[in-house]
């Protein structure tokens, strides 16, 4: 579950390049009213119709996921989202309900503002508006390269997609806490697809498993298999929000 932290220090941005994007005076204007939360993998942020109350920064290498309900009782994750954005309340003005479940997916510090707090500073500041309106319209280019990726893309090429995405937002490290079921989920596949391709990416030696983990020993030749979704997304996120994504640059620069 989340745990309570305490507040950053004053002047002190959390690992989150959304608000680390923002400028001095806009963060003023939230930072007295952030804290800071460590999450750990699974916790559940929204379900679909709760009141969307705070709004969630994933910072450093921690990961949140969209989820959608279907009918057979499966949920099909449909983003991921990183230190480069947040979860929840994004562009409504007041407290609508959540449409899908939000969890923890890799857990690890997040920072979290009261939605009217954000609504507030938004009214003051047009650029902070603004900040947050681009990273709408990134998240919705994001969703929209995921729905095509989906419908056009093999299983293993979306595997080694989502692999070098989850290394991206994880300070470029090799090792991903990303076990075989949450690779299936994110994939909308049964395991059994799933254990095939890790299988066939394991013999000829890109990756191996550890336990509830993929250590990646090639990453080059996972990129050759991957699609170019990420990078398509990269590039947006580049034109509109540029330097907000995470690239292994950025996670080395960091570092």
């Amino acid at each position: 579950m989340l745990t309570r932290n305490k507040p950053p220090n004053d002047g002190e941005r959390p690992y989150n390049n959304l608000l680390r994007r923002l400028s001095p005076s806009d963060f003023t204007l939230v930072a007295p009213h952030l804290s800071l939360d460590e999450a750990q993998p699974n916790d559940l942020l929204y379900n679909p119709g709760d009141d969307v109350e705070i709004v969630h920064f994933p910072c450093g290498p921690s990961l949140a996921s969209y989820l959608v309900a279907n009918e057979d009782g499966r949920d099909v994750e449909t983003i991921l989202v990183g230190r480069e954005g947040a979860v929840g309340g994004i562009v409504s003005q007041g407290y609508l309900p959540a449409y899908t479940r939000i969890m923890v997916k890799f857990g690890g510090p997040f920072a979290r503002l009261p939605i009217g707090k954000l609504d507030a500073a938004k009214a003051k500041s047009a650029t902070l508006s603004n900040v947050f309106a681009r990273y709408a319209d990134c998240m919705l280019a994001q969703i929209f390269q995921s729905t095509a990726c989906n419908a056009i893309h093999s299983i293993e090429q979306r595997s080694a997609k989502w692999i070098l995405s989850a290394m991206e937002r994880t300070d470029g490290s090799d090792v991903v806490p990303l076990t075989h079921e949450q690779l299936s989920t994110l994939l909308g596949v049964g395991r059994s697809y799933t254990s095939r391709v890790i299988q066939t990416f394991k013999a000829e030696g890109i990756l191996e498993t550890r336990r509830g983990s993929i250590l990646v020993h090639n990453r080059e030749a996972l990129r050759i298999r991957a699609c170019l979704c990420n990078e398509s997304v990269k590039a947006h996120f580049e034109e509109v929000l540029r330097g907000v994504y995470p690239t292994e640059e950025s996670s080395a620069a960091a570092g």
